[in-house]
């Protein structure tokens, strides 16, 4: 773990930081409020700091009050450094917002035992973060892919329609369903229809932007939204995801399973509901299942960009 220690007297900061560096810390060390304040309230900051009440520029208990009050996510355990021992300075220091006090000249085997403690109050933290990130992970996210999920897909696509509003952009949707996946369930199993979709959603993603979002709509549907796009890069994106969908079959455990999907195209320049968008993307898809499957048809006029990609 990396402590911060903010101490302005030389000696006693060498002390501190010694002592520290020798129970295997890693230590940074600043001389005044002000730079300990501006540390404590950077993202990649010391969770753990030592802070001498009586500094240049802003005080302990100054610094302990503005780290609380600048909204962080991660909490900063705070432990004043001060010769004070009057009760109306120990309850300034923590109403201020100090976790525990340290007296100077420190007793090392105190010190120890008050960073145990910040230990366990942090580590605590870690859990709570940890437990909240995999519920948050759970509620976006589809179970069996790994995608966003129906729900987080349609927040984020009336988003992006909002801000191609905003910035003047295009927003493009690609609607895809794959061929014939009920023979799949029927002929493979269950279990391999479920490794198809996993696959499915592997080689989607490898041909996607990293600001591009991919969710599964339901069944054997994806939605993949192609945000600050042109009709010639959809027109291009759409094709590389077929290809990428059907460039190989799915290998699941004896069987080989060919695979290919059908998509649907639009592209949206201001802001419009997602109903609108994905009934232009459904009828597109639709167009594409009628005229043989394992194709794109699009709600727009393609045939110069097909004609430039060639």
């Amino acid at each position: 773990m990396k402590i911060l220690i903010a101490e302005d007297d030389l000696v006693n900061r060498m002390i501190l930081a010694q002592t520290l560096k020798g129970w295997g810390y890693e230590v940074e060390q600043v001389e005044d409020g002000d730079t300990a304040l501006k540390r404590l309230t950077q993202n990649d900051s010391p969770t753990l700091a030592i802070i001498d009440w009586m500094m240049p520029g802003m005080d302990g208990p100054d610094v302990c009050k503005a780290v609380r009050n600048s909204g962080q996510e991660l909490y900063r355990y705070l432990i004043l450094l001060t010769a004070r021992n009057d009760t109306d300075d120990l309850v300034h220091g923590l109403s201020s917002g100090a976790d525990d006090f340290l007296s100077k000249p420190f007793v090392r085997e105190e010190l120890r035992a008050r960073l145990r403690t910040g230990h366990r109050i942090l580590a605590l933290q870690n859990e709570l973060i940890d437990a909240r990130e995999d519920l948050r992970y759970q509620a976006t996210r589809d179970a069996l892919t790994g995608v966003l999920n129906r729900g987080t897909l349609m927040r984020r696509m009336q988003e992006e329609l909002q801000r191609t509003e905003r910035t003047g952009g295009a927003l493009g949707v690609a609607l895809f369903d794959l061929d014939n996946f009920k023979n799949v369930n029927d002929t493979f199993g269950h279990l391999a229809g479920d490794e198809v979709l996993r696959q499915v959603t592997k080689r989607v993603s490898g041909e996607l932007r990293k600001y591009d979002v991919l969710g599964r709509y339901g069944g054997e549907e994806f939605i993949a939204l192609f945000p600050e796009i042109t009709e010639e890069g959809l027109t291009q994106v759409s094709e590389r995801l077929r290809k990428a969908i059907c460039s190989e079959p799915v290998q699941f455990e004896q069987s080989t399973i060919d695979i290919s999907a059908s998509v649907g195209v639009s592209i949206r320049y201001s802001e419009t509901s997602t109903e609108d968008v994905l009934a232009e993307a459904d009828a597109a898809l639709y167009r594409a299942k009628e005229q043989g499957r394992n194709r794109v048809e699009y709600t727009y006029d393609t045939t110069l960009h097909l004609r430039k990609a060639s």
